[in-house]
């Protein structure tokens, strides 16, 4: 369990760096936004064309990525159905809510969880590429397109999702990828350093949020659709994993246990950035990251305990 410890505390320390700069005033009463901002327009679309650009694609294709796939798109579909008919949610708050349920946080806690409690960081590799060529492009397009101006044009909105600079960024990454095509180091290194800040400044920005906030207040929180989203990421999700795996795929030991894990991992910050850029759902994605984090400790520690 101390891989695990080990990764929550890295994110932990990184949100409490923000809280405290929020608390200070240090960067300003515009810095969530604008770091915010920052991330989505610019660090993480750097860091989504590094990957795809320099990964070897053939590593998706393995029981790990059916398996993340098939339970992502489950989970995902089952919050915007629930939460269509039971709570009455717009599509742009139904899109987030399904990525808090579905969105899972591969690559800052994923990765040295993958490494120090699966002994492979590769068991995570294709969860990061399906969640960046996949899972994201299509939550952004929803987004793009539930929350144009009204009285837009066809061609605003039939363009809308080629003007994200995400899908754009994952779109060119996978280009060149599919080609074969080695970069020289010389024009992959500015990627390489601005994708480098997208995942500390995604923390750094959620620990800004929490600023003068409270976490599931009353009146503020949308308490059930965060309930809703953590019941189907912590339970529900590594439950249809194990089932998956166990089942259909035929996997058993360390397989079974590896594919279960990554499906216990808590939701993404990286949901939250999307939230801010949009302006929507941005409580929903903030509440449920933290409690799907937290609530990610026991759990992963009984997967631990019943399939290690």
């Amino acid at each position: 369990m101390s891989g695990v410890f080990a990764g929550f505390s890295v994110i932990f320390v990184i949100i409490a760096i923000g809280f405290v700069l929020g608390r200070r005033g240090t960067l300003g009463t515009e810095a969530q936004f604008v770091l915010s901002r920052l991330v989505f327009f610019v660090a993480t679309p750097a860091l989504l064309f590094d990957v795809l650009a320099t990964s070897d694609l053939s590593v998706i294709f393995s029981a790990n990525l059916y398996v993340a796939a098939a339970t992502a798109f489950a989970v995902a579909i089952a919050y915007f159905v629930i939460a269509k008919l039971w709570l009455r949610r717009r599509v742009p708050e139904l899109t987030i809510g399904a990525l808090c349920a579905g969105y899972v946080n591969s690559a800052n806690l994923g990765i040295p969880i993958a490494v120090f409690v699966l002994g492979d960081a590769s068991f995570v590799a294709p969860l990061l590429l399906f969640q960046i060529v996949v899972l994201s492009p299509l939550a952004l397009t929803m987004l793009d397109l539930s929350t144009m101006r009204p009285g837009a044009s066809r061609l605003d909105t039939l363009t809308a999702p080629f003007r994200n600079p995400i899908v754009l960024a994952g779109a060119a990454g996978l280009a060149v990828a599919i080609s074969g095509w080695t970069m020289p180091d010389a024009l992959l290194q500015p990627f390489h350093l601005l994708g480098g800040a997208s995942v500390p400044g995604a923390l750094l920005a959620f620990g800004l949020s929490l600023q003068g906030v409270r976490v599931l207040e009353k009146g503020t929180s949308p308490r059930r659709d965060v309930a809703l989203a953590a019941v189907l990421k912590i339970v529900v999700q590594p439950l249809l994993a194990y089932a998956m795996g166990r089942f259909l795929l035929g996997l058993d030991g360390p397989e079974l246990f590896a594919v279960v894990v990554v499906a216990t991992l808590p939701t993404a910050q990286n949901v939250f950035v999307y939230a801010s850029a949009y302006g929507r759902g941005t409580v929903l994605a903030r509440d449920s990251a933290l409690v799907t984090t937290l609530a990610s400790i026991p759990a992963l520690g009984v997967v631990a305990a019943l399939l290690a």
